[in-house]
């Protein structure tokens, strides 16, 4: 590679133009508005309510996916069994799968006659066109992200360590919780932060179950391309500086929480 200098400078040129410059031009148009304007375009009730949809539904699912996600990875790391290869390259599938695609499958699955959705709405749970199935939807696309973030970590984690733990006594409850959990936990915490993202921006596989009721089930990706379609252009950019500024927000509180983690677990090592 060459010298520091230039692939510095290569860097920093690429960053800026890849990602600086076109984030900058959504805060400038924004800066065009009036801040009474600015103020009525994201915080309307309609946009209030896609705000809580997005936010919340991305919450979860990148919850429930720090949890069977480390499951998933925990298996595939720790127990041979036959088609292990087939499940480990299955996992990648909602990297490769088209939004749309999912989207139409996920609602074939979960609508009033399809597979799942015949036999839940009789029992008074109904996915398709609902909050619920914006979640199970974000839910699909983020498993890799924890999956893929965990299980290099698993890999790395020496087993000499979890048998000199059962071999002091420890059961194997306080083996994974002293010994394996805080060597994963930033890796779970970074497999979190990426789902999250992705979920709070995801689009196609939404729109499809969603159903795009206002104040029920419309996402705030599919309110800002409304909001284009009506050519209010400040309108769109005002509530996309919003989800920008909490994203960076709640990744940055994230990314802290990794930070302290490391230097926490590198203390009580030495």
């Amino acid at each position: 590679m060459p010298g520091f200098r230039l692939s510095l400078g290569f860097t920093l040129f690429y960053l800026c133009l890849i990602v600086l410059i076109p984030l900058a031009s959504i805060f400038l148009t924004t800066f065009t508005m009036s801040w009474e304007a600015f103020v009525a375009a994201v915080t309307s009730d309609r946009v209030m309510a896609s705000y809580r949809l997005t936010f919340g539904a991305a919450l979860i699912g990148a919850s429930i996916n720090v949890v069977f996600g480390g499951i998933v990875a925990w298996v595939l790391v720790r127990y041979p069994f036959p088609g292990k290869k087939i499940i480990d390259a299955l996992v990648d599938l909602p990297f490769a799968l088209p939004t749309a695609v999912a989207g139409i499958a996920l609602t074939a699955l979960y609508s009033s006659n399809g597979w799942f959705g015949r036999y839940l709405e009789p029992l008074g749970i109904k996915v398709a066109f609902t909050p619920l199935g914006v979640v199970i939807a974000l839910t699909f696309i983020g498993l890799p992200f924890v999956v893929r973030t965990v299980q290099p970590v698993l890999e790395d984690v020496e087993r000499e360590l979890e048998e000199a733990a059962a071999s002091l006594g420890a059961s194997r409850l306080q083996t994974f919780m002293r010994v394996v959990f805080p060597a994963i936990f930033p890796a779970l915490l970074t497999g979190f932060a990426l789902a999250f993202a992705r979920a709070t921006g995801e689009y196609g596989s939404v729109i499809f179950i969603a159903g795009n009721m206002p104040m029920v089930s419309e996402i705030t990706p599919l309110f800002i391309i409304t909001k284009l379609e009506q050519y209010d252009y400040q309108g769109a950019t005002a509530i996309a500086v919003v989800m920008l500024t909490v994203s960076f927000l709640i990744l940055l509180t994230i990314n802290g929480l990794q930070a302290w983690s490391r230097n926490r677990g590198r203390g009580a090592s030495q």
